[in-house]
């Protein structure tokens, strides 16, 4: 017997840690509020030191052409743009050209402001819209995100508004970007207020005692005070995208409620099976705390996995969802055993529903046993329930053959944000989007004879509009603008850069621009995504192994994991790239979906799937350690945590839809499809197609190779606790929601 095991069923006993939170927990809950004090002091600011991007390969070709192009030719990559309005005198008029011109200098004048250019300075047709009422003045802002996004707010206010005969309006990336990280704040705060107090109320109908309710939203809050803190420290040495904190509150609630749900309940049972305060914490925490602790585990490495991919966007959520979840997992293994022993039976108090109850007949409990007996029912019709479900989550899952992948761009923005309001304007009124073509740097030694050869041959590309170039500075460099046909990052423009990249040249050349950046976006994802996904599968194969001792279940497991998401990625496509729904969300569809969020959600939902997926086989595995019968124990397991499960999925759904209320589409695509996949995974593959699946693997559902075993035996990790602290059966629910009658156990 492993040490863990033996410690197990020690009875009594307990571990250093254990020892240590319940004979200090005042000590403790005020080490803990001092920590939690200096995190808000830490964590303070942290949106502000955030960046709204981070979608681009830093090694890939497209961003070492923008770099050398921002340094050798400025102008070459506007990301702030001024639309002049000149109403019905049109931008040729005297007047508004003398104007235009004053803005232009005015603007090139200003510190940190490079490579400015103009419809007036220029005469180009792509900046001047096709009816001639509007014009563009273009320029870059040099500098890292966050520097160049303080230089825009310092110069906005002076260009914004009415100048003599013309209105100017701002857009461009930057403005873009920097108004999307102001909304996202925004929405998160809104967020927030809303998912706090329907979380409380969620968490009273379950646990009926206030006090209770109470400390699941408490180690969520710390938890989330926490990561804020560790983010603002990592955003010294890297880039860490502002929709991370999105993440940081759904799963810091998420999580924390989770993990705090499984610690009390458990908790109030041993209370209930007649055990002291200090015996009930100290079985808490070898059983469910040791459940917590290994769930925790499996989503951190879901989360991880995104560390192997290079962009920034990606990897920051990584770094928020790390930090979440074991800061949550560790508030849940120490704050709560604390406040716990403080509490004793007054985690109990203050039981609100008393109040509805009131006057009616007390009812017989038998709460839990609609799970058992649902259990019993997918199990006898097991093939039925088994095949249904599964064809089901394929069909709902069908849509996303269809995916089409893309870039973020404005539309992510509501129709009234200032910034998409000129972007729609450039793009429907202008020849080409200024700012949105595709650049060919080109570098080396060349003569006039060549360029111009070089610039007639990609101009006969297929699905090129125009080429204009070259611009060229000393040093033998030199660059083209590409217009192509068609959308400024579809299917055609995507063509067209692997064409240019291919094209012959007597000089080094190398392609940028958003089609381009979205090209090597997607090679950098697919060269990833195997590694991420072998990390994912072969971390959770063992751990579940771990767990259960079982090479079966493991892979019943991530195979049932990533059905539970097919009915997300459906939606997604349906929903958010086709354009269903879109009126009454309130989106605009742009007929694509942004590389990076499919990878972002799966990791996410699959992390999640196994959260719930640990408690139930924990469960399963407890029942079957100590009476060997496997079907009554898939039917206690899922008795004993069904209600749990359905309970913390429907509070974690409610959180994420809060985040589902953005303005931002890409973050209300990540609230509500979680949300989905969270319920689907709770409701329909832990309800219906685990236990019938496990009905159909039968006996062999526990089976592994000798030495597998032996290796279990010796490193496995197990909930099972033979110890019994009132001589009574193991569990006995106290809410009613969760509470079974002793004489469940057979």
């Amino acid at each position: 017997m492993s040490e863990v095991k033996k410690s197990a069923a020690g009875g009594g006993g307990g571990g250093g840690w254990t020892r240590f939170v319940t004979a200090r927990p005042r000590l403790t809950l005020l080490v803990a509020l001092v920590l939690t004090a200096l995190a808000v002091l830490a964590g303070g600011g942290v949106a502000d030191r955030m960046g709204s991007g981070g979608w681009e390969d830093p090694a890939a070709e497209s961003t070492y052409a923008t770099e050398a192009l921002e340094r050798r030719f400025p102008g070459s990559q506007p990301n702030v743009l001024l639309l002049v309005d000149a109403g019905a005198a049109g931008v040729d008029a005297p007047a508004v050209a003398a104007e235009a011109r004053r803005l232009a200098e005015r603007l090139d004048a200003e510190p940190g402001v490079d490579g400015v250019g103009s419809y007036w300075s220029t005469g180009s047709p792509a900046l001047r819209s096709e009816d001639g009422r509007q014009a563009v003045i273009a320029a870059r802002i040099a500098g890292e995100e966050k520097d160049a996004a303080a230089v825009l707010d310092r110069i906005a206010p002076a260009y914004r508004g009415a100048h003599g005969p013309v209105e100017v309006s701002l857009g461009g990336g930057l403005a873009v970007r920097h108004e999307m990280q102001t909304v996202i704040q925004e929405d998160l705060l809104r967020a927030e207020l809303i998912a706090l107090p329907l979380t409380l109320v969620l968490l009273v109908m379950v646990f009926g005692s206030a006090v209770a309710a109470l400390l699941p939203l408490g180690v969520g809050i710390v938890a989330i005070l926490g990561t804020n803190a560790v983010l603002r420290g990592i955003t010294e040495f890297t880039d860490v995208s502002v929709f991370a904190q999105n993440l940081t509150t759904a799963l810091g609630l998420g999580l924390a409620i989770d993990y705090a749900l499984f610690v009390v309940r458990r908790y109030r049972e041993e209370l209930a099976a007649g055990a002291d305060t200090y015996t009930a914490v100290r079985t808490t925490l070898r059983t469910a705390g040791r459940t917590v602790l290994f769930s925790a585990l499996t989503v951190a490495v879901s989360l991880a996995a995104m560390l192997v991919f290079p962009q920034y966007f990606l990897r920051s959520f990584a770094y928020a969802g790390i930090a979440v979840v074991l800061l949550a997992a560790t508030a849940a293994l120490t704050l709560l055993p604390a406040a716990l022993v403080l509490l004793g039976d007054r985690v109990n108090a203050l039981d609100l529903r008393r109040l509805l109850r009131r006057g009616r007949a007390p009812r017989k409990d038998t709460s839990g046993a609609g799970w058992g007996r649902a259990a019993a029912l997918v199990m006898r019709r097991a093939p039925v329930f088994a095949i249904v479900t599964t064809a089901g989550l394929v069909l709902l899952g069908l849509p996303f053959l269809g995916v089409k992948f893309g870039t973020a761009d404005d539309r992510q923005l509501p129709v009234t944000a200032a910034s998409r309001v000129v972007q729609d304007q450039l793009r429907d009124g202008f020849p080409g989007n200024p700012g949105g073509g595709i650049t060919v740097l080109a570098e080396g030694t060349a003569t006039p004879a060549q360029y111009a050869d070089f610039r007639e041959r990609i101009s006969a590309l297929d699905g090129v509009g125009r080429a204009e170039g070259p611009v060229t500075a000393g040093g033998g460099s030199a660059y083209f603008t590409v217009v192509p046909e068609g959308e400024t990052v579809g299917a055609g423009a995507q063509r067209v850069v692997g064409e240019l990249r291919a094209a012959e040249a007597p000089f080094a050349t190398s392609v940028t621009g958003p089609a381009a950046v979205l090209v090597d976006s997607k090679d950098a994802i697919a060269d990833r995504l195997p590694w991420a996904a072998g990390i994912i599968v072969l971390v959770t194969l063992l751990l579940v192994f771990l767990l259960t001792g079982s090479v079966v279940v493991p892979v019943q497991a991530v195979l049932l994991n990533a059905l539970s998401l097919t009915a997300m990625f459906g939606a997604v496509v349906w929903v958010f790239q086709e354009g269903h729904l879109a009126g009454l969300l309130g989106f605009t569809s742009t007929g694509d979906i942004e590389t990076t969020l499919p990878v972002l959600m799966f990791c996410v939902a699959f992390g999640l799937s196994m959260d719930y997926g640990v408690f139930l086989l924990s469960r399963i595995k407890e029942e079957y350690d100590a009476t060997g019968d496997h079907e009554h124990s898939v039917r206690f397991g899922l008795r004993h945590t069904g209600g749990l499960i359905t309970a913390a999925a429907v509070i974690l759904a409610v959180v994420m839809v809060a985040i589902g209320t953005s303005r931002v589409t890409n973050t209300k695509m990540l609230g509500l499809g979680v949300a989905l996949a969270v319920l689907m995974d709770a409701m329909v593959v832990r309800s219906l197609l685990v236990p019938s699946v496990m009905k159909l693997t039968g006996r062999l559902t526990w089976w592994a190779p000798g030495p597998l075993r032996r290796f279990h035996d010796r490193f496995g990790i197990s909930e099972n606790d033979t110890y019994n602290p009132a001589g009574t059966p193991d569990v006995i629910e106290v809410s009613e929601e969760l509470r079974e009658a002793a004489s469940s156990r057979q």
